[in-house]
């Protein structure tokens, strides 16, 4: 009990401290004009008060992952604590600042341009296309999972669901954000935290078992901790989905102070959730339903019913279980938002038409259909190496931005070069990816991080040696299309 509360105090003394020093690395301008007001369209650009932002932010970036995850990751033991906390405070907050700030000091860009402008044209459409790609699996995932659920608890049939959802996921991918998701999202935030602070004190209360600090790997299977568990836990302490559902926030943000808060404080946030749900999983150690024989039977989901039920009886555990449901849904209908507004982007298509929103939209809500009726399992399997890698992607960025601006990069080069370290040795190690032993996965990838290090000095080098703007003028080109192109030195 003393490592869990001693870790949650941690979280909340990162926010004010390291993420302070953060802000004060990037340099905020309050009276500099933000996207909201300079490229108000009243659709995807348009201000909105901190407190607004703060909660979609938090169900945007928060799906189910920091909760199936951390459930999942509780495998390895009170190890997993250390990674949220360091990872969050140190990897995952930083990320998402900078990620936020970034795009608002160039238009709200999505990750694919600003991918483009610091790491070169080929990462632009290379990023773009999986960023696509994520969040259609994200959004399809997060059609079909919380379906599933709702189907448990009522008399209405799957299909009928499924329909329903994505009726919801349309309506909040096409009308402005102020419209469906900045009037109701408070109220799910509400739900999302009230249910996170119940079961977080349903522990302390009970005293739930919950292991204090090891270093031990408590996995039952053996797993390695590195790379494993940097990718089982990826929400909560560092997830490159995040990158993609930022800049959503970056359109509506009425000034840089405000960054702090949203962009950084609801990663805290996130990670705080994430402790508590690491936590009241790893209470189930012992006893008839350990862990591990829960999540065989029924996954992290059978945790998350065992856990609510458990701590806050019948009613109250119903309540949290609603809250876990929100989670994929608030996070799908950004999902496909985020996915259109890349693609309009690239393709430089004015989204303050409906219809040619619609046009955007459709055949991602068409491919996602679809999707609902195979059997991608193992494209899914991907997801983890997919999410952590968009996320080194997003630290890169970050990194060359500090570099460029000659401000302390070390904030975002460190957790960078880790991760792209751990990517690599994923790919190498897993079953899904060469399936080499861990020794050799340790050598694939150092080598692997060394050209990427190589090749991002051979960029600051090339960027370094002209005229380079990291930040764009705040006052775009009155005649410039929200899609237009960044300046670039490429």
């Amino acid at each position: 009990m003393i490592t869990f509360i001693t870790a949650i105090l941690l979280l909340v003394v990162g926010y004010f401290t390291y993420g302070k020093f953060v802000e004060r690395v990037f340099v905020t301008d309050r009276k500099r004009p933000t996207p909201a007001f300079t490229m108000r369209d009243d659709v995807d650009y348009l201000p909105m008060n901190s407190a607004r932002n703060s909660l979609i932010q938090l169900l945007n970036i928060a799906g189910v992952g920091p909760i199936f995850g951390p459930i999942l990751g509780a495998l390895y033991g009170p190890v997993a604590f250390l990674w949220i906390v360091i990872g969050c405070i140190f990897a995952g907050a930083v990320h998402d600042y900078l990620t936020g700030m970034i795009s608002i000091r160039n238009h709200g860009a999505h990750l694919p341009q600003l991918a483009g402008k610091f790491l070169g044209k080929t990462m632009k459409h290379v990023v773009n296309g999986f960023a696509v790609l994520l969040l259609l699996l994200v959004g399809t995932v997060f059609v079909t999972s919380p379906a599933a659920l709702l189907q448990s608890m009522t008399p209405f049939s799957l299909t009928l669901i499924i329909g329903a959802i994505f009726a919801y996921y349309l309506l909040a991918t096409l009308l402005p954000i102020d419209k469906i998701i900045g009037r109701i999202y408070p109220y799910f935030g509400a739900l999302l935290l009230i249910s996170a602070a119940g079961i977080g004190i349903g522990l302390v209360v009970t005293g739930a078992p919950i292991p204090e600090l090891s270093l031990q790997n408590m996995h039952p299977e053996g797993a390695p901790i590195f790379p494993l568990l940097f990718l089982t836990i990826s929400c909560g302490a560092l997830s490159g989905f995040h990158a993609t559902q930022t800049p959503i926030i970056s359109r509506t943000t009425e000034n840089e102070d405000n960054g702090r808060k949203i962009f950084y404080g609801m990663m805290i946030a996130e990670g705080i959730i994430a402790m508590i749900w690491a936590a009241a999983a790893m209470s189930l150690f012992h006893g008839d339903h350990s862990l591990s024989a829960v999540l065989a039977a029924g996954g992290p989901a059978a945790v998350v019913s065992e856990v609510s039920i458990s701590m806050l009886g019948a009613i109250g555990g119903t309540l949290a279980i609603l809250g876990v449901i929100v989670l994929p849904i608030t996070s799908g209908d950004t999902a496909f938002r985020s996915a259109r507004m890349i693609i309009a982007d690239y393709l430089k298509i004015d989204q303050k038409p409906l219809v040619k929103r619609l046009m955007v939209a459709a055949p991602l809500f068409v491919a996602s259909y679809a999707l609902t009726h195979i059997d991608f399992t193992l494209l899914w399997r991907y997801f983890s190496w997919a999410n952590q890698t968009t996320a080194v992607i997003a630290l890169w960025v970050g990194t060359m931005y500090l570099v460029l601006a000659r401000k302390p990069h070390l904030i975002t080069s460190i957790p960078a070069v880790f991760m792209t370290m751990a990517t690599f040795t994923y790919l190498a190690y897993a079953p899904i990816g060469f399936g080499l032993s861990l020794q050799v996965s340790y050598v694939v990838a150092a080598l692997g991080t060394l050209l990427c290090i190589a090749l991002f000095m051979k960029r600051v080098r090339r960027l370094s040696g002209g005229i380079f703007a990291v930040d764009e003028p705040a006052q775009p080109p009155r005649d410039s299309l929200k899609g237009s192109e960044l300046s670039t030195a490429n």
